[in-house]
């Protein structure tokens, strides 16, 4: 049987302190009820952003606890489908984004999603959606669901989509994942601070890989894997990628530094998860043909 996770049961931080409110084992499939980023608050373009509540921002439902996951694996997170509603929201914030510097008035717009398409005045745009939120319980400490970091969190990458696989670091027993902050569409960056907001269902399948784990966060799709950095700034998030990007090089094909630092440069990209939260997001990203996902894991 197939076990949901109501948007009723919601977090604001991961911490090992959390309390589970579900259980599954590896290989069960579990549905995930969420509610958009804003928690709901926003009801109508007309919404003052100054009556929004900060603290309940980027809700995450859970966590669950997976039996069998102990510190050292990899918990594995299949994407099976994301399920979104039919409004989105998008909200520009004085002071946040990568603009934050211009003048500029708060303001909510809703959108409409429909059909696969997300409508944005009289402009068309095919509708992604993907999680920006997933993660698990660092080992001691409080992470805000705001923040990403090894542990996965708010990562924001737009890659995090139906047909994903997502490899995440345990760190306690059980992992305690949550999920949350659904986007039906989310260009690279998130310029403004805010994405397509919309709450939805997330279906996943576990898995676990005993005894070893990524030192970061790992995206696979049908083509790529994706390394996921963080930093407080581009640069940081840039080189704790590339770095773990460069040492799996070097396992995978048995070289010593200096080349698979140089084959970096030739088969690594570095993309931009996204530039505004209070840690910096980019992925190392190669094609599959080229690194095996156990080159990540130790």
């Amino acid at each position: 049987m197939v076990k949901v996770i109501p948007s009723t049961h919601v977090i604001y931080s991961f911490s090992p302190d959390s309390e589970p409110v579900e259980r599954a084992l590896p290989g069960e499939i579990v549905v995930f009820e969420t509610i958009d980023a804003l928690g709901g608050q926003v009801k109508d373009e007309d919404t003052p952003l100054s009556t929004i509540d900060w603290s309940r921002v980027n809700p995450a439902t859970g966590p669950l606890y997976i039996d069998g996951a102990e510190p050292g694996d990899t918990l594995v997170v299949d994407i099976l489908d994301i399920v979104v509603g039919n409004r989105a929201i998008i909200v520009t914030i004085p002071g946040t984004g990568v603009l934050e510097y211009r003048d500029f008035r708060p303001r909510v717009k809703i959108l409409s999603v429909s059909k696969g398409l997300l409508t944005f005045n009289n402009i068309k745009l095919v509708s992604r959606p993907m999680i920006g939120v997933l993660g698990v319980s660092p080992s001691a400490g409080v992470i805000p669901t705001g923040t990403s970091g090894p542990h996965g969190g708010n990562m924001d990458v737009a890659e995090i989509s139906r047909g994903a696989r997502v490899y995440l670091p345990v760190f306690v027993k059980g992992a305690l994942l949550a999920i949350g902050d659904l986007h039906a569409l989310q260009a690279d960056g998130e310029i403004c601070v805010a994405a397509a907001e919309v709450p939805g269902r997330v279906t996943i399948r576990l898995g676990l890989v005993k005894g070893k784990r990524p030192k970061l966060p790992i995206v696979e799709t049908p083509s790529h894997i994706h390394i996921i950095g963080y930093g407080e700034d581009l640069d940081e998030a840039a080189r704790k990628a590339t770095e773990v990007a460069v040492e799996a090089l070097a396992k995978e094909y048995s070289m010593d530094f200096e080349e698979a630092y140089m084959l970096a440069s030739l088969v690594i990209d570095l993309k931009i998860n996204q530039a505004v939260d209070p840690a910096k997001g980019v992925r190392a990203s190669i094609k599959k043909d080229l690194m095996s996902i156990d080159s990540l894991l130790n």
